[in-house]
This record gives C-alpha cells, sequence and structure tokens, in this order.
C-alpha cells in the first residue's frame, strides 16, 4: 500500500496527528553534532539529523580584499550533494538543488550577519582572510538545509585562525602558526523546515519522502534574538499569515534546543 499509494498511506496518518516512523507533526528527528572531526581543516561538524548526514570543512586563505571593500574578508559557502548520499543525484557538475542550496546558505551569511566581514580584514586594502565552506552531504534523508545551516554554524565556531601580520620593512605577510585565535561569531543563524501537506497541514523537519509527497516547503531562519533572518519558499503552496506566524514561532523554539546543543559539545571539547 505504502509503495503503490504512498500520498493516501500518510494522510492516514495525518489524520491521526503522527508520521509513519512514528513522531508527531512538530517534533524533530534525532539531532547529534560532531565538532572538530576533520584535521586538516581549520575548522569543521558532522552534522546528523536522523539520517540526513551532513559535514561541513572550512579552509582559510590569505589574499587582497575586493577594490570596492578595502575593509572585508570573504566567505565562499559551496553545497555539494555526491551521488553517494542519494540514488536522487548523479555524478558532475552541481544540480539544481545543491546550488539552490549554496545560494541559500550565500543569502543566511549575508542576512544573519553571522561574521562581520570586517573582521577578516588584516591590512585595509592589502591582505583578508579567504573562508571556504564547503558542505557535503554524506547521507541524504530530507532537510538538507536545516543539517547544512547547522554544521556550518559549528564548523565556524570551531575555527582557529593563525595571527598574521605584515612585516612594513619588505611588505610581506608573517604568518605566526603557534598563536591562534577563533572567530568572532557575531549571531547564531538555525535554520526550520516544513513540508505542506495537501495545503494545510504543517509538518517540521520532513524526510526525502515526505519532501517528495509535500505540496511545498518553507525554511525559516532565526538568530538568538528571535530575528528573522530569512524565510525560504521555493514555490509550491501559499501561506496564510497565520500559518507563517505559527512556522516563526516553532522555529524560534528550535533555535534554543540547537544553540543548547551546540553550546554544551564545545563545552565538551574546551580543554
Amino acid at each position: 500500500f505504502r509503495t503503490v499509494e504512498p500520498l493516501e498511506y500518510y494522510r492516514r496518518f495525518l489524520k491521526e496527528n503522527c508520521r509513519p516512523d512514528g513522531r508527531e507533526l512538530g517534533e524533530f528527528r534525532a539531532t547529534t553534532v560532531n565538532i572538530g572531526s576533520i584535521t586538516t581543516a581549520d575548522g569543521s561538524a558532522l552534522v546528523k539529523l536522523g539520517n540526513t548526514t551532513v559535514i561541513c570543512g572550512v579552509k582559510a586563505e590569505l589574499a587582497p580584499p575586493a577594490v570596492d571593500s578595502a575593509n572585508k574578508g570573504y566567505i565562499v559557502p559551496n553545497v555539494e550533494l555526491p551521488s553517494l548520499c542519494s540514488t536522487k543525484f548523479r555524478s558532475g557538475p552541481p544540480g539544481e538543488e545543491a546550488q539552490a542550496a549554496s545560494q541559500f546558505i550565500a543569502d543566511v551569511i549575508e542576512n544573519s550577519q553571522i561574521i562581520a566581514k570586517e573582521d577578516l580584514c588584516i591590512a585595509n586594502g592589502k591582505l583578508a582572510w579567504v573562508l571556504y565552506c564547503d558542505i557535503i552531504c554524506l547521507d541524504y534523508d530530507g532537510n538538507i538545509l536545516d543539517a547544512s545551516v547547522f554544521a556550518l554554524l559549528a564548523a565556524l565556531k570551531n575555527v582557529q585562525l593563525p595571527s598574521v601580520t605584515i612585516n612594513e620593512e619588505t611588505g610581506l605577510s608573517e604568518v605566526n602558526l603557534k598563536e591562534k585565535n577563533s572567530l568572532v561569531i557575531r549571531k547564531h543563524p538555525v535554520a526550520t523546515s516544513f513540508a505542506i501537506f495537501d495545503d494545510t497541514l504543517l509538518i517540521v523537519d520532513p524526510t526525502a519522502e515526505e519532501e517528495d509527497l509535500a505540496t511545498g516547503t518553507v525554511t525559516v531562519v532565526t538568530d538568538e534574538d528571535d530575528r528573522l533572518c530569512s524565510v525560504h519558499k521555493p514555490g509550491g503552496s501559499p501561506l496564510t499569515g497565520a500559518k507563517l506566524q505559527d512556522c516563526i514561532t516553532r522555529a524560534i523554539t528550535r533555535h534554543k534546543e540547537v544553540k543548547k546543543l551546540i553550546d554544551k559539545v564545545i563545552k565538551s571539547i574546551t580543554p
């Protein structure tokens, strides 16, 4: 029955206010985070949301700042959905979903001001840090955006950058690897995704199967001051103002849970 009539199968569960995996409509899957798992990166994190597994590695490089923003560094996010994470993706150049996810992450970084780009500048007009944030999905089971934003935030909190000075006589940069500093994380954005069923029902943290059956999805990003950083709604069913407000309220609650989890993990690995 599930194979032949998947939507009808889901509707029978949704009528009883539960889902086939036993969760309530407003319940998230178990969330775990592991920080500093890639030793070759300057900062990294592995996040699991149910079966969805995402790893984020941050590499820092030095480069001259852009001419029109001489006092700013760069943050370059890239989301990869390789063929190993799901049968729905193919090898080769990034597909539509990966490109959309990369753009979404770039917007979240910009809108939430997670890091002030001025903080990445070392010498005005001469030298700045470039942070390459590679987010790779290892196992795809829906809700890639929540997992990606979480992994990015956790990885950035793990970054340690060496201190860099410019020698005034030679004009060359000198890197001191013994002295390392953490990044200044100004905001902690957290994404919360919802799937819309039959234009009316909202369920949080959808699995891949639920995403396929849904008539639309919406992702709400909030920070620790309960401010709205971004709302991502790629087409599908329209949402009433009341429903959207409901999503925002749920996202604010979710933010507190995620922030608590990150703080707990960071505290446990701090020497």
